[in-house]
């Protein structure tokens, strides 16, 4: 068995990478350690990497189209990961999950529809349906015991009249895998009011293995009749910049008009690369993704224990589900704006802000431990350093 270096610190200033090379843009200096964009510091593995190279060598690149092997590959890693059984006609690649939100907001809704989101909850689930003028229902998750749950009895009070929910699952930024029973629930209540949910479900994978994923459409028939699915092997084997998106639409009907859509702008139609990235992934990719998995349930145990010990003021939320870590600083009592000038201004961080995930943010920092080690500690200790100043 191949032992994976995730220890290795790789250079990425130069590479027109958005994670540093974009940093000055949104955070107004460059020289941050930065733990912000949801991609990760890890090498890409080899065998994605090799498969890359091998199309490479033919040296031509023109159109192309899904093979047989690029479906396979997905319906057999769904059915290994999550003994979901979905069929070919079922998938359709697309462009990325946050383009495929904004198409299927373009094809289901209208201008000045209602569109309900969970907040906190990822920013383009907001920043997206406004985009087009779609008005944003908030129906906010509430603490119970540390741990994010859906507020149902809000839910019903809010949705009647709304079109559509766009779902986190697993949650982002809470890191919550959502249980079956709490997806069959939502599905009942989508279903009665006639409300598409459309389910990003591009940290699926990453789910740790004392937790089970259960993909929002497999909860029920009604979650299966109501729901567009949407995946991606790119955060889990750092490949987002390829762009290795695809939908999954069970119902025929919502299937005929969003893939009829699609087709018509041929947003459907993919790249060379993120098919061989694809099939590659879901081909040699489980043990690599085992040993990632551990190696961010160590980084997490390490933030947290190091946190615990230096400054009891900001807790973790554990997450059960990827290398994103919502850290709740309410106990520092800073105003928000004050907040930030801790992590960015004192400590030399980027950190992903609260605030931007929407009501309930608020004194909250979204921290990416997707990095090695030494990173995490160099970051931990420049924090502490800052907390302590006077």
């Amino acid at each position: 068995m191949k032992q994976y270096n995730f220890d290795q610190q790789i250079e990425r200033h130069g590479t027109d990478c958005v994670k540093y090379d974009g940093m000055k843009e949104t955070f107004g200096k460059d020289n941050l350690i930065p733990l912000w964009v949801a991609d990760m510091d890890f090498k890409t593995p080899d065998f994605i990497i090799n498969a890359l190279k091998k199309r490479c060598e033919h040296e031509i690149f023109g159109y192309t189209f899904a093979s047989d092997k690029y479906y396979d590959s997905i319906i057999e890693w769904l059915l290994y990961k999550y003994l979901w059984k979905i069929e070919r006609d079922w998938i359709t690649y697309i462009p990325g999950i946050v383009k495929g939100i904004a198409y299927a907001v373009q094809c289901f809704t209208e201008p000045g529809d209602k569109i309900i989101i969970q907040p906190p909850v990822y920013h383009p689930f907001r920043i997206v349906p406004e985009s087009f003028h779609r008005e944003i229902v908030y129906n906010p998750l509430k603490l119970v015991n540390g741990y994010y749950e859906m507020d149902f009895e809000h839910l019903e009070s809010i949705a009647e009249g709304c079109k559509m929910l766009i779902l986190s699952n697993p949650h982002n930024p809470g890191g919550v895998v959502w249980p079956k029973e709490t997806l069959q629930q939502l599905a009942e209540i989508c279903t009665r009011h006639h409300i598409l949910v459309i389910s990003d479900e591009i940290h699926a994978e990453m789910t740790f293995p004392q937790y089970r994923h259960t993909p929002f459409a497999t909860a029920s028939e009604e979650a299966a009749s109501c729901s567009i699915t949407f995946m991606a092997p790119s955060k889990t084997f750092n490949i987002a910049g390829i762009v290795t998106s695809y939908s999954i639409v069970p119902n025929e009907e919502l299937r005929r008009k969003f893939y009829g859509y699609l087709e018509a702008g041929e947003f459907n139609s993919g790249t060379i690369f993120a098919y061989e990235a694809t099939i590659a992934a879901y081909t040699f990719g489980g043990e690599w993704l085992q040993q990632m998995r551990s190696y961010i349930m160590a980084n997490i145990l390490y933030v947290t224990n190091f946190l615990k010990k230096h400054l009891p003021a900001i807790k973790v939320y554990q997450p059960q589900a990827s290398f994103l870590v919502w850290l709740d600083c309410r106990e520092l009592n800073l105003p928000q704006q004050e907040l930030v000038a801790l992590f960015k201004e004192k400590a030399g961080l980027a950190l992903n802000d609260g605030s931007m995930f929407g009501p309930g943010g608020e004194g909250h920092m979204r921290l990416n431990v997707g990095c090695p080690r030494s990173i995490l500690e160099q970051a931990m200790n420049a924090l502490l350093k800052a907390a302590n100043m006077k």
